[in-house]
């Protein structure tokens, strides 16, 4: 009953709070040299970079609901934009990620299927995902579906790597942050469309279960098949956008089974799904702003067993997100900025094979951030975030969890060329151990030069366990383990990043980071899976990118723009009585990481290559059992066909390479998509 009546005080108060935060702002504006907040549009004038345009959110046009994040960082963050997401034309965010910032991803299979994100070599259990701000990680499982995520409403996309990320200040991101932006003001008009796609692989001869010779199945041509629609209107006041997708994915194609030494073709693993969503902006005094938005996914999924068995499961996943958010550049008074947001997130997850697991997850999310800038040299930050979780599961029961932290942040600049920015977080959770537990940081920026940043961080990583961790019941061989404690860790990094105008960049960290209590599941007495706080382990690695904008005259070509990327990573399992000597690697973490891109691009269109390499990995503690190498090259191909029309095409994995992601789980080989994408806009009188 108090917790009942804790939630309905929060839910009257706090729009209340978001809603007065620009009504109270001061009308005067800010003196130079007395505070206020910095300019939304670029850097401050008479810092180190004068007006040139990094490829950092924060001085980007439009950050989103973000005001009160860090005005400068001393974490890596690399951008994917608006522009870039339809270039590569990928069917997920997994795809998206792993093609334009050569993320690792695990994945069982072909689109639909569970896909998880590898920063740092941190599996995606570890990895916070944000959506616009708000933590969107399941406390039931502790992981994302990447696939739910409707990539036509994206604006874009930020990734921050490192622990105890300090721009958010969100719990459980011991690998780092990847905060995906779909709120944005429209500009001004009418603006509508949409896209058509079809994906496929080639047909031809292959074993069935029974090892019976069967095809070629030309339907394959047409296997998959995404129609996606969206509007949008912008006026001086307020603005709206509304976006549509679906998909009906067959999973088709044929792969290498190697246990048989013969061909077969992927069955079971159909996919049709579908989802919406819808924001809006309004435009307040002082530049403050309220946001609405609200989004809803359903999928239907075959989801075949390991290896080459024909038994297959059913799983359905039904999402629900509605936010409110509020930001004020000026609030109470001109040296304040505020934001906050109170969010409603709804999951349930059903899986039905011989029984059935029902998961039902309602998560209420409060977030409130406060800057304070009473001098152009110092900048305090401080807010906190509340989370309450509800689960109601046939297979861990009724549920529920308190969590969240107050921060308090400090940005210190003595000189032009030196940065100094300390935090402190104080974690909570109604099923931990320590009624709070602190989560300090420490960074600094060094820019010698007009072009040089140099970045240098250390920091605690902490997460609580989740949900199936703990409460999991004593069934079919596996039972969770009430008695978990927290996963903590210590970490540090050294970066560098330098800019030769707009025709090279380069960049390049050194990380390190040591983990104690990880929770993994192993047997116990009687031979029963548990999960167990027996995982220490460390990490060393570095990763670097370099890129070049040649401008050129090729025929029609007129830029060329060739890159680099690197990442090299040696983890040590100190568990299970391992030691340094044992030269034990974590599951699912490739050593060498290698990618490069190519981009050729004229007037009404673009040539885009992109290329992966994974080194060999490791299924199990026992590094017993392996995973081969992969190379993985991509073609996406676009052309402007008057004014409102755009035809594109994109071949994956175009050497066909046989591999898996996830033992026992077939990658598909050569495969092709074709589409075409229309837009449409009326620009109001006044705004032409």
């Amino acid at each position: 009953m108090k917790t009942r009546a804790f939630l309905k005080s929060w839910g009257f108060l706090l729009p209340l709070l978001l809603l007065s935060l620009p009504l109270q702002a001061q009308d005067a504006g800010t003196l130079e040299g007395e505070g206020g907040p910095p300019a939304e549009t670029s850097p401050s004038e008479d810092g180190p970079w004068n007006g040139e345009d990094w490829d950092d959110p924060l001085i980007m046009e439009d950050r989103g609901i973000t005001v009160t994040g860090t005005a400068e960082t001393t974490q890596e963050i690399r951008v994917v934009g608006r522009e870039e997401i339809e270039r590569r034309n990928a069917p997920d965010l997994g795809t998206l990620l792993q093609e334009a910032l050569h993320i690792g991803v695990t994945r069982y299979g072909g689109y639909g299927n569970e896909a998880g994100i590898n920063i740092r070599g941190f599996d995606s259990k570890r990895v916070a995902v944000l959506i616009d701000g708000v933590p969107a990680n399941s406390a039931q499982s502790g992981k994302f579906e990447l696939s739910q995520i409707d990539l036509n409403a994206v604006e874009r996309i930020e990734v921050i790597y490192g622990g105890s990320d300090t721009k958010y200040n969100v719990s459980g991101a011991l690998g780092g942050v990847i905060n995906i932006i779909t709120a944005k003001d429209q500009n001004p008009g009418l603006r509508f469309g949409g896209s058509l796609a079809n994906s496929g692989s080639l047909p031809g001869e292959y074993r069935n279960f029974a090892l019976e010779k069967e095809g070629p199945r030309w339907e394959d041509l047409a296997d998959t098949q995404n129609l996606n629609l969206f509007g949008s209107y912008g006026a001086g006041s307020y603005s709206l956008k509304v976006n549509g997708f679906f998909n009906r994915a067959g999973n088709h194609f044929r792969f290498r089974d190697e246990d048989f030494k013969t061909t077969r073709r992927k069955v079971n693993n159909e996919v049709h799904d579908g989802g919406a969503s819808a924001s809006a902006v309004f435009h307040l005094p002082q530049s403050a702003k309220l946001i609405a938005a609200a989004d809803g996914y359903y999928g239907n999924k075959n989801i075949p067993t390991a290896g080459d068995s024909p038994v297959k499961g059913v799983q359905t996943d039904f999402s629900t997100r509605q936010q409110a958010m509020a930001e004020a550049p000026r609030a109470l008074h001109d040296a304040l900025s505020a934001e906050g947001s109170l969010s409603h997130a709804w999951q349930i997850l059903r899986y039905e094979r011989d029984d059935a697991s029902v998961h039902d997850e309602h998560t209420l999310t409060a977030i409130n951030r406060w800057s304070w800038y009473p001098h152009s040299a110092v900048t305090a930050r401080f807010g906190g975030d509340y989370r309450f979780i509800a689960l109601d599961s046939t297979d861990m029961g009724k549920r529920n969890r308190h969590d969240g932290g107050l921060y308090a942040a400090g940005e210190f600049k003595p000189r032009p060329w030196f940065l100094i920015i300390p935090s402190i977080k104080a974690a909570f959770c109604s099923s931990g151990s320590e009624p709070a537990t602190p989560v300090p940081k420490l960074g600094f920026a060094f820019y010698p030069g007009d072009s040089l940043v140099i970045r240098n961080n250390y920091f605690r990583s902490f997460k609580y366990p989740d949900f199936q961790d703990l409460y999991w019941p004593a069934a079919s061989g596996v039972a969770g383990n009430p008695d978990l404690k927290s996963e903590d860790g210590w970490g540090a990094d050294l970066g560098a990043s330098y800019r030769y105008k707009e025709w090279w960049t380069a960049e390049a960290a050194f990380f390190a980071q040591w983990t104690v209590d990880s929770i993994h599941w192993s047997p116990g007495p009687g031979g029963i899976w548990r999960p167990y706080n027996v995982g220490e382990a460390a990490y060393f690695g570095a990763d670097g990118k370099f890129t070049i904008a040649v401008p050129a005259r090729i025929g029609p070509i007129q830029t060329i723009r060739p890159g680099l990327s690197y990442q090299y990573i040696k983890s040590y399992l100190l568990s299970y009585g391992y030691t340094w000597e044992s030269d034990m690697r974590i599951p699912y973490m490739p050593e060498h990481t290698i990618g490069a891109s190519l981009d050729l691009s004229w007037g009404g269109g673009s040539i885009l290559f992109s290329a992966q390499y994974e080194s060999r990995r490791y299924t199990e503690t026992g590094n017993r059992s392996k995973l081969d190498p992969y190379f993985l090259l991509t073609i996406n191909v676009q052309q402007n066909l008057g004014k409102n029309l755009i035809v594109f095409a994109a071949a994956r994995n175009l050497t066909n390479s046989s591999y898996e992601s996830y033992q026992d789980y077939p990658m598909p080989g050569f495969n092709f998509t074709l589409g075409v994408r229309a837009a449409f806009e009326a620009q109001n009188p006044e705004h032409k």
